[in-house]
């Protein structure tokens, strides 16, 4: 028996689509999901909270005079798109005009839902429109948010090995919890579930990135359990490529769409508009899925796996055939792209080497790397095989440039030749070759280059502040107040790197991080690496590659064998923004230093080199490394240079 057909409500305040498996409703004109009936529950959605809280649109944003502006999207002009009984989408616009000039983002928003014959769940999508009139602004977030009932919703699921029973909203108020070093962490005193008691509860230990965050909810333990499950099926309109990190559900029960946001990045990814400048963009579509288990099937938590497997047929399916608007094309309106990456590095290999799970992308033309920084167009990305190979398939048509990095090889690639792509193309490039930046002989090492700080010694946390979900895991990074043992593991002085007798997984910490005084002040520190040289080639130059996982307010400066050279002999400036140790990521953005040493800067035998990172105003100020190289001097049979 096929399922029964969509139906669609249109009332005085409120718009019902409804079609059989699930009803949803929706607030008219404003476009808030007020209620969401499934299962027999007649509101997933939190009933105690104002519907405007309950499933919105948000963005923050600043203007002229205003700043960090949050607003829920209301609309003012509903519209039925389509109608019929395999589908029903409809609209909610709010069109800007001069009289709401400073109070309200000033951009035309159009936010979609749709719902399909068969389909246990909706999608909606929005577009986005900055047009000529329209002044200037910048746009620090936009999401979609979900907010559950706290009833019934108790287990949050985003991984594998990410998952368990979360503490109560009322938790988080005041003779339940600590706050700690900032407002989003809290350590439960009193829970309502005593066995969370002393544990932390912060909504960044459950960041993702973009490249894995594809699906996550929660599930409720009911009679007859349910899933409640955000999946989004392509990282084409996120911003800041596939590393870029977001929030994914957190304790509310909240579950959160994330489009745009300045997460781990900071400034970077706020996207700036000047006055009258054209700009659209669709956010979405994404997959609101529900799921419930089968009679006779005891296992809740099969919800998650059968999650999983729906995020795939979503994946797979994408672009979606089925959005109305013609500014989401489908497929056939689509390009694709191909070709193959090859590594050049001769004091590696003489040869090619394949570029092995070579993270290539297709992003707004820019500089070389620009793409980790981009925040206003599309991408699209996808991973090499392990001869280097690779398709980008279902590209929106436009000017692009091709942009790589590849896992064990330092800084960025990037194509020549701006691609352009129309409907229906398909571009083969052909073989590409990336050289990295190298001068000479790798002396010495420290790291992986893989963008990522995770090789590096991450301590145990204080075992006062513990997430039980983040003990023996492979995200250890995760647990809260780890900047804090910096002090504890190192009270006497700072970390000291002897290359050929350290092992960077044990002793080299993985951020440098301030050093808290006494008076609850901050200071600097500096971390040396001492390395031996047989022999001085004079008059040459020496290389020291550095390349930094992430940085908050800070700056790195660096001396070779003077630790009171002034000026250091080489300074980052002030950098970053990213704030990646607080919110326990374990990279933010990426930087790369390539720092000339002149041969009369080393001496034969022991050399130090004083790594400082200067600013101490606050905890969080810090860099993580990615990875530090020494290069001697060319070879003859090698002079092959790439800065």
């Amino acid at each position: 028996m096929s399922p029964r057909g969509v139906q669609l409500q249109v009332q005085d305040h409120y718009v019902v689509m409804d079609n059989g498996l699930l009803q949803v409703t929706i607030s008219n004109p404003d476009g808030i999901v007020t209620g969401i009936r499934y299962n027999g529950i007649t509101n997933l959605l939190e009933i105690q909270n104002e519907e405007v809280n309950r499933g919105y649109w948000d963005v923050v944003w600043s203007g002229e005079g205003r700043t960090g502006v949050f607003e829920v999207i209301m609309a003012t002009n509903f519209e039925v798109i389509t109608e019929n009984e395999e589908q029903v989408e409809v609209s909610f616009k709010r069109p800007w005009d001069t009289s709401m000039d400073g109070k309200f983002i000033p951009i035309n928003i159009d936010k979609r839902f749709i719902m399909l014959r068969g389909c246990s769940g909706f999608y909606s999508y929005g577009i986005y429109e900055h047009l000529e009139g329209m002044p200037a602004f910048s746009l620090a977030e936009t999401r979609i948010a979900f907010k559950l009932r706290k009833d019934k919703f108790h287990y949050m699921a985003m991984a594998d090995n990410r998952q368990r029973i979360m503490p109560m909203p009322d938790d988080r108020l005041p003779g339940r919890c600590q706050t700690l070093a900032y407002p989003e962490a809290v350590l439960l005193t009193n829970p309502i579930n005593p066995d969370l008691k002393g544990e932390v509860d912060d909504k960044y230990q459950y960041s993702c990135e973009n490249k894995d965050n594809k699906v996550h909810g929660w599930i409720c333990f009911d009679n007859s359990p349910v899933g409640f499950w955000q999946i989004t099926p392509s990282n084409e309109f996120r911003t800041g490529g596939p590393l870029k990190q977001n929030l994914t559900s957190h304790v509310g029960p909240t579950t959160l769409a994330m489009f745009l946001s300045a997460h781990y990045s900071g400034e970077d990814l706020v996207p700036k508009f000047q006055n009258d400048e054209q700009w659209k963009k669709v956010f979405g579509p994404v997959f609101i899925y529900l799921n419930t288990v089968l009679d006779g099937e005891a296992d809740p938590y099969s919800l998650w796996d059968d999650a999983k497997s729906q995020m795939m047929v979503e994946v797979q399916s994408w672009p979606y055939g089925f959005p109305a608007s013609e500014d989401f094309p489908s497929s056939d309106q689509r390009g694709t792209i191909s070709g193959r990456l090859l590594v050049h590095d001769r004091y590696i290999e003489e040869g090619y080497i394949s570029a092995d799970s070579a993270y290539i992308g297709l992003a707004l033309p820019g500089e070389v790397g620009s793409w980790q920084r981009e925040c206003k167009g599309y991408q699209f990305w996808t991973k090499a095989d392990a001869d280097g190979y690779f398709s980008i398939s279902d590209v929106r048509t436009g000017d692009y440039n091709l942009y790589a990095w590849v896992p064990g090889f330092i800084g960025d690639y990037k194509y020549d030749v701006e691609v352009t792509i129309t409907s229906g193309c398909d571009v083969d490039l052909g073989d590409l070759v990336y050289e990295p930046p190298r001068d000479g002989p790798t002396l010495w090492e420290i790291g992986i280059p893989d963008r990522s700080a995770a090789e590096f010694y991450v301590p145990d946390p204080n075992p006062n502040y513990i997430n039980k979900l983040f003990v023996n895991h492979p995200d250890r990074f995760r647990q809260y107040g780890l900047w804090e043992r910096y002090a504890e593991l190192y009270p006497d002085g700072d970390l000291i790197f002897k290359v050929g007798t350290s092992d960077y997984r044990k002793d080299w910490f993985f951020a440098q991080v301030t050093r808290k005084k006494s008076n609850n002040t901050y200071q600097a520190t500096t971390w040396q690496i001492i390395f031996k040289l047989d022999s001085i080639n004079d008059n040459t130059t020496y290389y020291l590659r550095l390349a930094l996982a992430s940085a908050t307010v800070s700056e790195l400066q660096v001396r070779f064998n003077d630790p009171k050279a002034n000026p250091p002999h080489f300074s980052s400036g002030v950098i970053g923004k990213d704030n990646s140790i607080a919110r326990h990521g374990i990279h933010g953005l990426y930087w790369l230093y390539n720092v000339e040493v002149p041969s009369t800067r080393l001496v034969q035998g022991d050399n130090t080199i004083y790594l400082t990172q200067s600013r101490s105003t606050s905890p969080f100020q810090g860099i993580m490394y990615d990875y530090i190289r020494l290069e001697g001097p060319p070879t003859s049979s090698n002079s092959n240079r790439k800065h």
